[in-house]
């Protein structure tokens, strides 16, 4: 990716926030928490009361729609946090007005249009990022550097729980929750994040087989689902997600396999390194039980860290943790996942079209 756009070294970062629900919040006290490099300068949601809330926030103006907010305010990077169905449009409007584009978990809910979301940004010469602020969690950034110095040997099996609630008011809150066009069900949504970790953490998948049902929820897309997994690697796993946990939030869990290492990383989100044994010492040994933390937020505490990432990247002092390509990867499983469970079939990768 060739990026036209000047580096920003002589004045704050300025974002624009279009979508003003549930996750807009994380968005506006991360950037708080880098006020001396960044600031909002724009907010936009077509719901009156969310707006206002924002706005009262921020301390912004806001905006009832994204034109008139990408014709109003003068923000280098435009953060997208509506419903996942209109990312991919979002994102070519913003393209095509030269700014740089940050968009929320999944990219896109179809391949297609992830695909055109990359090459909008690639033609007006701005930056895609795609958040995945769990990566930033400390609990796995210390398994990722054990992967990357090979202390799991030969990986053998890998296991993900998301045991997760979503009840059936969540759901109604929203017209586009639970529906295929704008939302996706509990592997895009709220699982979105574990299936990156496949990719992220053990390497290229090779093939998926998944099966999906809607056991409880009133919602046209699943709230239960299992995945199996055969990496290109020869390892084998699996994942089982369920938005139906009684009472409430249980587990966010990946557990590892290897010749020479096993890990096991819990917590309601992958918040706590519950085991951790291999062959050879290392110096990180000695983090294990830093690396954990409290928590009752499935979302972490990536977002500040995500944004250092990004500022840093328009500021001309670092590469992209998360561009749109390698968001494209965590997409094109979650795509495959869904093929395999509508056609019974398994799904080899990479997706041929």
């Amino acid at each position: 990716m060739f990026v036209t756009k000047p580096i920003i070294a002589d004045r704050k970062i300025r974002f624009a926030i279009v979508g003003c629900g549930r996750i807009a919040k994380n968005h506006i006290e991360a950037l708080k928490k880098h006020e001396d490099r960044a600031e909002v300068v724009g907010v936009c949601d077509i719901d009156p009361a969310a707006l206002a809330s924002a706005m009262q926030k921020t301390g912004v103006p806001g905006y009832v729609d994204l034109r008139s907010m990408l014709a109003g305010c003068d923000a280098d990077v435009v953060v997208i946090a509506t419903p996942s169905g209109i990312h991919a449009s979002q994102a070519i409007e913003i393209a095509e007005a030269g700014r740089h584009v940050m968009t929320e978990k999944p990219m896109a809910t179809r391949w297609a249009d992830g695909k055109r979301m990359v090459q909008a940004c690639d033609r007006a010469g701005v930056h895609l990022f795609v958040v995945k602020q769990n990566r930033r969690n400390a609990t796995l950034q210390m398994v990722k550097r054990a992967m990357e110095k090979g202390r799991f040997g030969r990986i053998y099996m890998v296991n993900i729980n998301v045991f997760w609630t979503r009840p059936q008011e969540y759901y109604d809150s929203a017209r586009w929750r639970g529906t295929w066009e704008f939302d996706g069900g509990a592997f895009m949504n709220q699982a979105s994040h574990y299936v990156d970790l496949l990719d992220w953490l053990i390497g290229p998948v090779e093939s998926v087989q998944a099966y999906t049902a809607t056991l409880a929820r009133n919602i046209e897309v699943e709230d239960t689902g299992v995945i199996s997994i055969k990496w290109r690697s020869g390892a084998l796993g699996s994942m089982n997600v369920t938005m139906l946990t009684y009472p409430k939030n249980l587990e966010g869990s990946i557990t590892i396999i290897g010749d020479k290492g096993t890990v096991r990383v819990g917590g309601v989100a992958v918040n706590e390194i519950q085991h951790w044994e291999f062959a050879d010492g290392d110096p990180d040994d000695e983090q294990v039980r830093q690396a954990s933390y409290e928590t009752t937020s499935v979302y972490g505490f990536g977002h500040p860290l995500y944004y250092d990432n990004v500022i840093r990247v328009l500021r001309g002092e670092s590469q992209p943790e998360t561009d749109g390509r390698e968001g494209l990867r965590s997409l094109e499983l979650l795509i495959a996942a869904y093929l395999s469970a509508r056609d019974g079939r398994r799904i080899s990768l990479p997706l041929d079209y």
